[in-house]
């Protein structure tokens, strides 16, 4: 074997190599970062998970509002991602403890009894206005010392939360809230979690409890894109303990 020939053979093994440990870092850390976004959502592949959702108040049968379905089709997109499966239940029919699947409940507290058991069980020092009678408190959320009001179409507001269980073992499901002072709010709250999770797994951890307040900018021209993090309120919301325990997995609704 010549010297060129040797040498151009060497060239190909080398390259073949090369192309192969790339192939193998490339699916590596795809797995990786699949198997962090699994354990953020609590959705191992195959697993299953609870959607829950107020009922559409215009309509006579059970539907969804527009801007709830809107922030399904989000999670529809992570949940297939991480190749579990979901369920869609009205507020009023989730008879049902918490920590067994992992579950998302949206809406505010007036309109989900299910989301305002969790509020009242798991961040005990968020209070939110469910007068029904207009006025400037309508909605107001009031947490930490700050009160947050309504703007109709200019400023919404909406409390993003990851509650992670306290189980002993290991595998409980953690509770994602989306209360928003209008439907508009929790279907940009939803998009935020789902485009933002890498950078909140890294900031919180893949396990931790957080709870975040976010501000819709103009959304009478600018829909659901426009969203802003005033603060993170975790510590004021949930109080002295950051997780939820065995005994508390019934709120009552």
């Amino acid at each position: 074997m010549s010297d060129d020939l040797r040498n151009l053979v060497l060239g190909l093994a080398a390259a073949a190599v090369c192309v192969a440990l790339g192939w193998f870092a490339r699916g590596y850390l795809w797995q990786r970062r699949l198997h962090r976004k699994q354990r953020f959502f609590g959705l191992p592949k195959d697993s299953e998970c609870l959607l829950v959702v107020p009922r559409d108040p215009g309509s006579r049968g059970w539907s969804v509002a527009r801007h709830d379905a809107f922030a399904l089709l989000e999670l529809a997109a992570v949940i297939g991602d991480c190749g579990a499966h979901s369920e869609v239940l009205a507020h009023d029919t989730a008879w049902q403890g918490f920590g067994a699947r992992t579950e998302f409940c949206i809406g505010g507290p007036a309109e989900n009894l299910r989301l305002a058991a969790h509020l009242r069980s798991m961040l005990p020092g968020v209070e939110i206005n469910v007068d029904p009678a207009p006025g400037p408190e309508q909605g107001a959320i009031t947490v930490g010392g700050e009160t947050y009001r309504l703007e109709k179409g200019a400023v919404e507001h909406v409390l993003l939360a990851r509650l992670a269980s306290a189980g002993d073992t290991g595998n409980d499901r953690p509770v994602f809230l989306s209360s928003g002072q209008r439907g508009i709010a929790n279907q940009a709250a939803v998009r935020y979690l789902a485009r933002h999770h890498v950078r909140l797994a890294r900031k919180h951890g893949v396990d931790a409890t957080f709870c975040l307040l976010l501000r819709v900018v103009n959304s009478q021209a600018y829909g659901s894109d426009v969203v802003e993090l005033v603060a993170d309120v975790t510590k004021p919301a949930v109080g002295t303990s950051r997780k939820f325990s065995q005994r508390d997995r019934s709120p009552a609704t």
